[in-house]
């Protein structure tokens, strides 16, 4: 009864043993296709807010089109080199975890409630055949209704005018606030201006904007039952685009050109 018992656990063990290790091999090999799918998926987010998404084509071939930069928010110079990071590998809000790499946002300025901003960040660049800059893609995220909402904004040379919005990542209500990835709604975001003399106006409004309204270059429409979801995507424009955000890019920029 005793030896039953013992080859009983023994076979249980030895099978427990067996898939773990099938289990464990399985995770290790497929480590680095996981990261690399969750790469491509960011990538393609990328290529679809800059508008130059071609599903014919590879999108690591695509995104050849861009240039990766850095960005340090307290100067907005870009450069391309950032310690020991690898930039197409470099995740900026990894950074945010390290107290090394990132900063604290004082509550009375954390509109977009990111609780911590990195302090280097990583922009994409679009050029014209000319080599000037046609597009900037520039990372947004902020706090909606269940959580942060995390995406790309693309901006036109003139560093003023939307060229489109992504969401890549985001827990809003399916209907509701998940209405952020409605097409529709995000072609809306094209040629809407950022500033108006020199301040962030741009907002997602409560209702449809009027043809009328003088100021509707500045305004987005409204999600219908999400007015927390549009607060947040208004509160996270508001506060990528300060001072503490890209604001300071835009003025070095500027300065170059």
């Amino acid at each position: 009864m005793n030896d039953s018992i013992i080859k009983t656990i023994a076979v249980a063990f030895s099978v427990c043993l067996v898939c773990s290790l099938v289990v464990s091999s399985s995770a290790v090999s497929l480590r680095d296709l996981q990261k690399e799918n969750k790469l491509n998926d960011r990538r393609l987010k990328v290529l679809q807010v800059a508008n130059i998404y071609d599903p014919s084509i590879s999108i690591s071939e695509q995104f050849s089109q861009l240039e990766s930069k850095y960005i340090d928010f307290e100067s907005g110079r870009i450069f391309n080199e950032y310690q020991n990071f690898n930039i197409e590998e470099y995740d900026q809000i990894v950074a945010t975890k390290d107290p090394n790499l990132s900063t604290s946002v004082p509550a009375s300025e954390d509109i977009a409630i990111i609780k911590n901003r990195e302090n280097v960040g990583k922009i994409y660049i679009l050029r014209d055949d000319i080599n000037k800059i046609e597009k900037l893609i520039l990372p947004i995220r902020g706090y909606g209704l269940w959580g942060t909402l995390y995406g790309y904004i693309a901006v036109e040379n003139d560093f003023n005018t939307v060229s489109g919005i992504e969401f890549y990542e985001h827990k809003e209500t399916p209907g509701l606030g998940a209405e952020v990835d409605n097409p529709k709604w995000k072609s809306s975001w094209k040629g809407k201006k950022i500033y108006n003399n020199n301040e962030v106006a741009l907002e997602v409004i409560k209702g449809k904007v009027e043809s009328s309204d003088t100021n509707g270059i500045y305004k987005i429409d409204g999600l219908s039952g999400a007015t927390l979801t549009s607060r947040g995507v208004t509160n996270m424009v508001a506060y990528w685009f300060s001072d503490s955000g890209y604001a300071n890019l835009f003025r070095e920029l500027d300065y170059e050109s």
